[in-house]
């Protein structure tokens, strides 16, 4: 039985490598099938690990998905606390324009899969919205904005800039012009 486990780990630690290098690549649509064959595995072997491909790209984006969270709770404790929003939200933004698939992980539809939740936009809202919350009682939040409003919009802003040459930059412009309807306070800038 331990050889079984050893080996089921060392299949799940290659399959997840191989997802990574091919949703760079390729984005969301990787090739579930690439993937097993480059991994050495067989295509049941990647759906025993990730039954659905919303699990793997989840898998995929896990541990930055968790700094950006631990970066919010930092930031939630900020003077700035709208200073401290933009900061995260250019992260965000950041390393969503950076890592291919995940503004498509992150705009998933619940309705579509109702037992699954949406692990990355979990992560982000429950991690984003003290902050939220802190500068929405500051006055430099439009109030009534949630965490989820605001991963919706960074996914969108991605979405829309993925195929332009320089797509942080253009993601970044973006997010900048939509600061300014969400922090009615400040001169909509980010940096």
């Amino acid at each position: 039985m331990p050889a079984q486990r050893a080996d089921a780990r060392r299949n799940y630690a290659r399959i997840l490598a191989v997802a990574e290098e091919e949703v760079a690549a390729h984005g969301a649509d990787a090739s579930l099938e690439q993937i097993a064959r480059t991994a050495g595995v067989g295509s049941a072997t990647v759906r025993r690990h990730f039954p659905t491909r919303r699990a793997l790209l989840e898998a995929v984006f896990h541990e930055r998905i968790d700094a950006l969270a631990v970066r919010a709770r930092e930031l939630a404790q900020a003077e700035d606390v709208r200073a401290a929003l933009l900061e995260w939200l250019d992260a965000l933004t950041a390393y969503s324009a950076s890592a291919r698939g995940l503004a498509t992980a992150m705009l998933w539809d619940q309705e579509a899969d109702p037992a699954h939740e949406n692990a990355c936009v979990a992560t982000l809202s429950e991690a984003g919205e003290p902050l939220l919350r802190r500068a929405e009682e500051a006055g430099a939040v439009t109030p009534g904005v949630t965490a989820a409003d605001l991963l919706t919009l960074i996914a969108g802003i991605v979405l829309a800039t993925e195929r332009h040459p320089d797509p942080a930059t253009e993601a970044d412009r973006l997010l900048r012009l939509a600061v300014a309807g969400i922090s009615p306070g400040g001169e909509g800038t980010t940096g």
